[in-house]
């Protein structure tokens, strides 16, 4: 897909919009974000423009999840993070702002402010299986010939 000339991040791995880069492959780019929720707060984008988790190439996703894994690793390395979030939000329910698929490398300190989104509890045991049984089943499946196992065992 070509850049999108009205997006930010198109423009960015373009060089008309100014960036901090911190990495970059035939594939990808990887660049401070200028919001950061941590210090080191970083952003890794395909070049090839897609919206979202949706529309990205298989190959320029895998590119990008390598890219965000070796940042992590720096993050960690050379920063002293206590830990590391990957974190890509699909859609503006999910919290996207910029519609071009990114992977958020944050780096996570002891004392940071950052707080979990949800309270984390038990669901319900039924509603669990109902969507598991939806999600994992074969009709649709973008995974050909895999057997699909929910359920204690069942397969689908």
């Amino acid at each position: 897909m070509a850049a999108d000339p009205d997006c930010l991040f198109c423009k960015i791995v373009a060089g008309d919009v100014p960036s901090t880069r911190v990495y970059e492959d035939e594939r990808t780019v990887g660049f401070m974000d200028i919001n950061p929720a941590t210090r080191g707060h970083m952003l890794v984008v395909p070049r090839e423009h897609a919206a979202d988790v949706h529309a990205i190439d298989p190959e320029d996703l895998a590119a990008c999840a390598l890219a965000a894994k070796g940042l992590a690793t720096r993050v960690r390395d050379r920063l002293g993070a206590d830990g590391v979030n990957l974190l890509n939000s699909c859609g503006a329910a999910a919290w996207q702002t910029v519609f071009h698929f990114h992977v958020h490398v944050i780096p996570r300190y002891r004392d940071d402010p950052l707080k979990l989104p949800w309270i984390p509890g038990p669901g319900d045991p039924d509603e669990i299986s109902g969507v598991a049984v939806l999600v994992a089943s074969k009709a649709g499946s973008f995974m050909t010939g895999q057997t699909i196992v929910v359920d204690g065992g069942k397969t689908i």
